[in-house]
């Protein structure tokens, strides 16, 4: 136990910005491999904290280039599509790799899904640009395949997407593109919820729209919403200052 924690310890100390969280996902096989399960208790008991840094909230200038990319088609329709479904409803990367084309209603603009990490079923509304940028993918750009996931490799046997990777590169190549910093699912999906949340919708209905596990986590994008924070700052008793 001791040399799991003097470990712990020593990396935390010397590694500057590390993640405990990170740490002991990455330690804890080893220590399975090696069938010390006392090993793998003392690493529980390390409390290693993750780390929350805090996700940049994009501009109005940021998503009108964002949009306008996609609009005037500087990126495939592809990309086009996956920017565009993250951008206002904060889809996840694993939601959007699973999304089928039964899941797209055309005739009521909706689109309708059961969120892979929650469990919650999510009825979203299709906006006329994601439909557009989606319509000419499916007919103009998505090759033939067995497969009804909407997004598949270009590459044969044209599967549906494994991981993360592949829905990342198409944001990556939309923001430089628009000619705006940053990329991925995980930015998009922050700054729908701040844009929800400084809109006035209720925590709740964030939370179910972003369908969180836990309500409480929808807290977190306070952080970057200066009005919101202000308001949480109780006044001081008087005489407080001198």
């Amino acid at each position: 136990m001791a040399s799991v924690l003097g470990f712990v310890a020593d990396i935390m100390g010397r590694w500057t910005g590390t993640d405990g969280q990170h740490l002991a996902t990455n330690f804890r096989p080893f220590l399975k491999f090696l069938g010390r399960r006392d090993l793998t208790d003392a690493l529980k008991m390390a409390s290693l904290a993750k780390r929350h840094g805090i996700v940049p909230m994009l501009g109005d200038a940021d998503e009108e280039a964002l949009a306008d990319a996609c609009r005037d088609r500087l990126v495939p329709a592809r990309d086009a599509a996956i920017t565009l479904l993250a951008l206002p409803t904060g889809m996840r990367a694993c939601d959007i790799i699973g999304l089928k084309t039964g899941d797209i209603d055309w005739r009521t603009s909706t689109l309708t899904i059961v969120q892979r990490k929650t469990g919650n079923p999510l009825t979203a509304p299709l906006l006329p640009a994601v439909a557009e940028a989606l319509a000419e993918y499916i007919l103009a750009e998505r090759p033939d395949t067995e497969y009804d996931n909407v997004f598949v490799s270009t590459k044969a046997p044209h599967r549906p997407y494994r991981d993360h990777a592949a829905i990342y590169s198409a944001t990556e190549r939309t923001f430089r593109a628009a000619g705006v910093a940053g990329a991925g699912t995980l930015l998009l999906r922050h700054n729908a919820a701040s844009r929800m949340l400084r809109s006035g919708a209720a925590p709740p209905v964030i939370s179910a729209v972003l369908g969180h596990a836990d309500p409480d986590t929808t807290n977190g994008y306070m952080e970057v919403d200066a009005g919101r924070m202000r308001a949480c700052v109780l006044p001081l008793p008087k005489g407080a200052i001198a």
